[in-house]
């Protein structure tokens, strides 16, 4: 059996439970070391074989998993964040389901996630925003010119801009094609979780100075959106004069 589990943003104990469980009892883990923290490792067994992904393509993690489940073994493949975003799953299942191998998915803590914890953020704020959208810069892996950021960026809904910290001057252009200015407030979060992280704050217009000063050029995640100053409006799920299924209306005056 193969394990699809999701290692969380970071930090050791932002896994989840079934995830650390997994983990503890697994025969082989393969994991994404360029992402993963080692950290995460330490619930492994000592008898635990464990490879390395970046190392590796995708046929020798299929074969790896498939010598595996021939001894009878118990396979986790640990993805960073959340195995749904940019996981590169896909192409890994499709390759389990020719041979026959079962696996089944364990979600977990994406860096969006992490990264507004870290500012202490709420991405769907009244009167700011209530949509988020999850995307990247074209690099050397293309993205659909109905997905460019600058397309996205016309909505003017808060954003998570993942892999590409590299290309900021880019991404501020895009940016400012779309709905957003320089002055639109940003972030840059490092690391999100990890003991090295960083939290800042910034602007569109400054996002690559701000990189710059703080020496970040990958691993690190950009927000982008009102919601980072809050918004002029109290949700009305706790206002007293909007009531609810388990709540009555309560008139003020």
């Amino acid at each position: 059996m193969v394990h699809f589990v999701g290692a969380g943003p970071g930090a050791p104990d932002l896994i989840t439970l079934r995830g650390a469980r997994l983990l503890e009892n697994a025969d082989l883990v393969i994991y994404a070391g360029s992402l993963v923290s080692p950290a995460l490792l330490s619930y492994c067994r000592e008898s635990c074989r464990i490879l390395n992904s970046a190392e590796m393509t995708l046929e020798e993690i299929v074969e790896a998993m498939q010598k595996a489940e021939e001894r009878g073994e118990t396979t986790v493949r640990l993805h960073t964040g959340d195995p749904s975003v940019y996981g590169a799953i896909r192409e890994q299942t499709e390759r389990l389901d020719a041979l026959g191998i079962s696996y089944d998915v364990t979600p977990g803590v994406s860096s969006f996630c992490g990264a507004a914890a870290a500012l202490r953020a709420e991405y769907t704020v009244p009167g700011a925003s209530q949509t988020v959208i999850l995307t990247r810069m074209a690099g050397r892996t293309p993205v659909p010119e109905r997905e460019s950021v600058a397309a996205l960026a016309a909505h003017g809904s808060s954003m998570a801009v993942f892999l590409s910290a590299g290309m900021l001057e880019k991404l501020r252009a895009e940016l400012i094609r779309g709905a957003y200015s320089d002055e639109t407030p940003a972030a840059l979060v490092y690391k999100a979780s990890w003991p090295e992280e960083k939290c800042i704050r910034c602007t569109v217009g400054t996002l690559a100075q701000r990189a710059e000063e703080n020496g970040i050029q990958k691993t690190a995640l950009v927000l982008v959106g009102d919601f980072l100053e809050g918004g002029p409006e109290r949700s009305r799920l706790y206002d007293p004069a909007f009531g609810t299924e388990y709540r009555e209306r309560k008139d003020q005056g």
